[in-house]
């Protein structure tokens, strides 16, 4: 894959309209999901990629498989079958979408883990300067 291919996929997610678009690039999968609200027209869609294209949050990419041959229903079944034992149920995009959940839990642990660090460090620090300060007589 020489070019970059964008796609977006709008559907109906109780109760609202849904849009996960992909972007395939050099074999790298990203993807971004938005919320639309009630049922977007194709000029709204439009309007949202024109406008929003470049302040989309995308997912850390992953592999992207490349289109084969055809090859006959059996086996593709088969095939299937092997690949959901082995993967679990999902697309790309929303397994996309999962590490970059799961990306974001990391970080917000280790944020949250160095503010409450930081807070137990500045109350031990106070802890101390009223113990000094009792000491002298204040």
């Amino acid at each position: 894959m020489d070019g970059i291919s964008v796609t977006l996929v709008v559907f109906f997610e109780d109760p609202f309209y849904v849009g996960v678009l992909e972007r395939v690039e050099a074999g790298r999968l990203c993807a971004c999901r938005t919320v639309f609200g009630a049922e977007p027209k194709d000029v709204d869609v439009l309007a949202f990629i024109l406008r929003e294209y470049d302040h989309l949050k995308l997912s850390p990419a992953v592999e992207a498989e490349t289109r084969m041959r055809a090859v006959s229903p059996k086996r593709a079944k088969r095939d299937a079958d092997r690949r959901l034992a082995r993967e679990g149920i999902g697309t790309r995009s929303q397994q996309a979408l999962a590490a970059g959940r799961e990306a974001m839990k990391t970080e917000r642990r280790t944020q949250s883990r160095e503010q409450r660090e930081a807070q137990k460090e500045r109350l031990f620090e106070l802890k101390q300067q009223k113990r000094k300060e009792k000491r002298r007589g204040r």
